[in-house]
């Protein structure tokens, strides 16, 4: 189906005049007419309609709409305050102290009623029903004119592009104006956190707080991350890596044959589908239960290498499910015709034991499921990917696995076009390649087969919810770029089968863009994803009374790349529990390193809500908490924190809930702190007080230095008791904040000085004065002397 009918076929009719105006553009474009009758002014009214009208007509709508519904849920979530457990408990904490007063000055909700209850509920749902259609529908919207832009772009290119192409500039334009991102997560959680809600409380049914720090899987599945690392920071993503985790070697070979000189593991792996592409178009539009279909192997296929037959379908909540076995290459063509059902492998595991009965019939299950899928959506090779594996992990454990995929070729292995087929129809893959042991960048493969990813690919699986500070710091570094739902699937059928495919993956556009990133910007762009993120999260705590505490803190990236380099006076240590990790299906249980399941077709990624640390305050920091020696706290101190309508500050934490539990001995710090500045007070009230003894009535300065002495001590006790009990209430609410301070101390040091250097220049002028009096005496004592030798 051409993407002009697609396009009128897929419209949304409320917003039918929001949409890209495709017809005109291929007006503009004059199809019909030679090159010779295409001037200058014709394609600049073509460029300045699609890049500027159009594209911006379509940014500036999503960006509209967005913003509405993110406002409507928030007037759902205001609507639903009155009934959300946290406000509830306190007000009813609030009517214990004050009952009388709370109903006098109207800061009480009053309760309502069973019928007015209902009501409101039911309201509420219906408005998330149709905010959670219109969140659908926006998120086509923007699929669909995007691919119009693209469609649009590539016939510009075919028809009019001998002096000009158009497709880097407009990937560049998108990049700025995106229509089709994958940002839509966050609302997405709020609003199933106000379905459970509502649900819960027409139903009855006590309300069970929502947690976005803990996951709803068990404890064996993997968060997995993916990332594009740019060729120029390889080296360094490497060594990051290599200070933690050793290179997994992958070698058939026993340990003592292996060399230490060996090479990473060339991987291929050949992906089926239908003449329609029907597999590629349910996986780019996130179909539920869309499965994708591959061979994969090691090294190069003349060597007679295991080969895997995987199958995985995408289930609810991005969880997969997946079905695989191994088979030689010389029954691959067999299996795909239906000719060959594996007997003798069911056959040797029947005879050679080992296998139960439950493992024979799941392989049986596995084989009979992959091979029905075949037949039922006519499927056939049309795609291989070729790359260059280097796994890290440390060998027996397999609690964090990553992955950098580099030299990946993406080269086309169908036989759509009769005329000119790539592969021979009645073969499963592509001879010229395998017989000659062609390797990458696959120079004899004809222009236009194959497409060179410019990236390298980086994947990160943790098992568990264990956090690790390093990988937190990398994946917040400048040095990788996030690339959610990545797969090289999709990735080649995009580019390479254009022509066949109506719809393309969000991240098409950035592909060919630059993606190095300055460490400022990086640190910057973290920093709103946690703010934003920190919004969400209190919004779906607050309904379930989990006081969610805001996730944004200011915090400066990894050493990895650290804008602030070691000037600032921030650290960031691991970051605690990310909300609502989606969990991969991983089948790792038994697996030689050699036969490690390739996610690349996981789609299930884990989409963060980032928490930061506490700061580390020293030196000025501590005494003026404002000030700050980094450019990027004072920048942070002039960004004002908005908050969204209907969302309030928490004031407690959720970490805040339970019991305070604190070891013995920080009470005991606290303790000998405060007995140390009652020391200093008693050792300075008894030098003033022997001081003002020893002075007597006649020495006016030392009793005024002895009474400064007691106003010193007099502010020395009261600083040691007022930190105490400061620093005791700090504790008891397990607060962030410094616990110390450096103005009593100053206070104190510079009393002292002060009195010191008074008492020096007092007593030096006392001397200069008593030694101008002894001069006065002597000299009246001469004339005396003189005066009564002239009486004699």
């Amino acid at each position: 189906m051409k993407f002009g009918a697609t396009l009128r076929k897929n419209i949304y009719s409320p917003w039918k005049d929001k949409y890209i105006d495709y017809d005109k553009l291929k007006e503009l474009l004059k199809e019909k007419d030679d090159d010779d009758s295409w001037t200058s002014d014709d394609e600049t009214k073509f460029v300045d309609e699609l890049a500027n009208i159009q594209l911006e007509k379509v940014h500036e709508f999503r960006n509209e709409t967005s913003q509405k519904l993110r406002d409507r849920t928030a007037a759902c979530e205001k609507k639903l305050e009155p009934l959300a457990i946290g406000i509830k408990a306190e007000e009813e904490k609030g009517k214990d102290k004050t009952a009388s007063s709370s109903a006098d000055n109207g800061s009480g909700k009053p309760e309502l009623k069973p019928g007015e209850r209902e009501r409101l509920l039911k309201e509420v749902l219906e408005e998330l029903d149709s905010i959670t259609k219109e969140v659908n529908e926006l998120e086509k919207y923007g699929r669909l004119n995007y691919t119009a832009i693209l469609k649009a772009t590539k016939k510009h290119d075919k028809l009019r592009g001998r002096s000009y192409k158009l497709r880097p500039f407009i990937n560049a334009r998108v990049a700025e104006r995106p229509l089709y991102t994958e940002d839509q997560s966050p609302l997405l959680y709020r609003l199933s956190a106000m379905y459970s809600f509502v649900r819960q409380s027409l139903e009855g049914k006590p309300k069970e707080a929502l947690s976005f720090a803990e996951s709803t899987t068990d404890s064996e599945g993997f968060i997995s991350h993916k990332f594009w690392v740019h060729k120029d920071n390889l080296l360094e993503v490497k060594t990051i890596i290599l200070r933690r985790l050793p290179v997994l070697v992958y070698n058939p070979q026993t340990s003592k044959i292996a060399e230490g000189s060996q090479q990473d593991p060339t991987i291929t792996s050949i992906y089926f589908d239908n003449p329609n592409f029907s597999l590629y178009t349910d996986k780019v539009n996130r179909v539920p239960d869309a499965a994708s279909l591959r061979l994969r192997w090691y090294g190069q296929l003349a060597e007679r290498p295991n080969i895997f037959f995987e199958k995985k379908v995408m289930k609810d909540g991005d969880a997969s499910e997946e079905q695989r076995f191994t088979i030689k290459d010389k029954y691959v063509q067999q299996f795909i015709e239906g000719k060959y059902h594996m007997e003798k492998s069911v056959q040797k595991m029947e005879s050679r034991g080992g296998h139960d009965r439950r493992e024979i019939e799941e392989f049986k299950k596995a084989v009979d499921d992959i091979q029905a899928f075949i037949k039922e959506n006519d499927l056939q090779p049309v795609l291989r990917a070729n790359y260059t594996r280097t796994a890290f992990q440390i060998p027996g454990d397999d609690r964090m696995r990553i992955s950098l995929d580099t030299n990946l070729a993406l080269v086309r292995e169908d036989a759509l076009d009769l005329d000119r087929p790539c592969r021979d129809p009645d073969d499963w893959h592509r001879r010229d390649i395998d017989d000659a042991r062609m390797e990458y960048p696959f120079k004899g493969i004809r222009k236009g087969e194959k497409y060179e990813f410019p990236h390298a690919v980086l994947e990160i699986k943790v098992k568990g919810m264990r956090k690790y500070e390093w990988i937190e710091d990398l994946m917040n570094s400048h040095l990788v770029k996030e690339a959610p739902r990545f797969s090289k699937f999709v990735q080649g059928v995009a580019k390479l089968h254009e022509d066949y495919v109506n719809t393309f993956p969000f991240w098409l556009s950035e592909v060919e863009t630059d993606i190095k990133m300055e460490p400022e910007r990086a640190f910057e762009e973290e920093q709103q994803r946690k703010l934003k993120a920190a919004e969400d999260e209190f919004a779906v705590g607050s309904l379930f009374g989990a006081r969610a505490s805001p996730s944004y803190r200011p915090s400066v990236v990894s050493p990895a790349g650290s804008p602030a380099g070691g000037k600032s006076s921030w650290r960031k240590p691991s970051t605690p529990g990310r909300p609502s990790p989606l969990i991969v299906g991983e089948n790792g249980k038994g697996d030689k390193p050699n036969d490690e399941v390739d996610s690349d077709e996981e789609g299930a990624q884990a989409t963060t809500f980032e928490s930061t640390p506490f700061a580390k305050s020293t030196g000025l920091t501590s005494l003026f908490p404002s000030f700050s020696t980094s450019k990027y706290s004072r920048r942070r101190q002039e960004r004002k924190v908005k908050l969204p309508p209907g969302i309030r500050d928490p004031g407690v934490w959720i970490k805040d809930q339970g019991p305070v539990r604190v070891e013995a001995k920080v009470w005991l710090a606290n303790q000998r702190t405060f007995i140390k500045w009652q020391h200093v007070s008693v050792l300075l009230a008894a030098l003033s007080l022997g001081l003002y003894n020893a002075a007597g009535e006649t020495n006016g300065v030392a009793r005024t230095l002895a009474i400064v002495y007691t106003l010193v001590a007099v502010f020395t006790l009261i600083w040691g008791y007022g930190m105490y009990m400061y620093r005791n209430r700090l504790i008891r609410e397990r607060s962030p904040k410094d616990f110390d301070k450096m103005f009593g101390p100053l206070v104190v040091c510079a009393g002292l000085a002060i009195a010191l250097c008074l008492n020096f220049g007092f007593k030096y002028r006392a001397i200069l004065n008593g030694r101008k009096e002894d001069s006065i005496v002597m000299g009246n004592a001469s004339s005396f002397q003189e005066h009564i030798e002239l009486l004699r």
